[in-house]
């Protein structure tokens, strides 16, 4: 009686085992399809989460710009296609697809790229940048790069005046620290710094500059492409860089 009992125990104990191992690899299966199928939202202005494919459905809530959604299924409704995404484990809803971008559709860092030149200030930088996380191997970085440097080198003029309105010489004074430390750390840099584009400040000029990130990986990455000799050129006008 003792050995039925402990054969079917262990029997159960085999089974469940045998259970729990189909979960996870079911579950791994499914993560990695999401994972393929992971976007970005490049167009804020139409990342509306809304509870049904429609454009008048109810919002559910509105995304930034560089949040990532997991593309669960699709719908075509009124000649506008819509995504159905989930955005975290229990939050779903439906977005336009010319919201998003993702590595995994075809021709989108075309589409993303077009977006960018039709972009303008801080948002012409901020799509550059989301472009160069979320398309690491495309053929179109090189020119991506270069309008980030461009873009980056004409704020670094507007941040100067800005930052020399508002930074008083009188109050820099009497804190006791260099203008060099107050003008590295002045608010108006902390946009550009969370997405990576950063400048350095000539205390001759008491001016900022960019410093020339987008240009060394267009020199590094892409020395034969048509942006490469700008790019050097860029570099060569900067102080003490080595790049050149």
């Amino acid at each position: 009686m003792y050995t039925i009992s402990f054969s079917r125990q262990a029997v159960l104990l085999l089974a469940v085992v045998a259970l729990l191992s189909a979960s996870c690899v079911a579950q791994k299966r499914r993560a990695a399809n999401y994972g393929s199928r992971t976007a970005y939202v490049i167009d804020e202005r139409l990342a509306a989460l809304r509870s049904e494919p429609k454009l008048e459905g109810d919002l559910t809530q509105r995304l930034s710009r560089g949040r990532a959604v997991q593309i669960i299924g699709n719908r075509q409704t009124g000649g506008v296609m819509f995504y159905r995404v989930a955005v975290t484990r229990r939050t779903r809803g439906w977005l336009p697809a010319d919201s998003l971008v993702s590595p995994s559709r075809v021709e989108d860092d075309a589409r993303c790229l077009r977006l960018i030149r039709g972009s303008e200030d801080f948002d012409k930088i901020a799509r550059a940048s989301l472009f160069l996380q979320v398309f690491p191997r495309s053929m179109l970085r090189a020119q991506v790069l270069s309008l980030l440097g461009d873009e980056a080198e004409q704020f670094a003029q507007s941040l100067s005046r800005e930052a020399g309105r508002r930074l008083v010489e009188k109050e820099m004074t009497a804190g006791g620290a260099s203008r060099v430390i107050y003008f590295m750390n002045y608010n108006g840099l902390d946009r550009f710094n969370r997405i990576g584009v950063k400048f350095t400040f000539d205390e001759g000029t008491k001016t900022y500059r960019y410093d020339g990130a987008a240009w060394r990986e267009i020199v590094r990455r892409y020395p034969n492409s048509a942006e490469a000799e700008t790019a050097r050129a860029k570099l060569a006008a900067l102080p003490n860089d080595n790049s050149r």
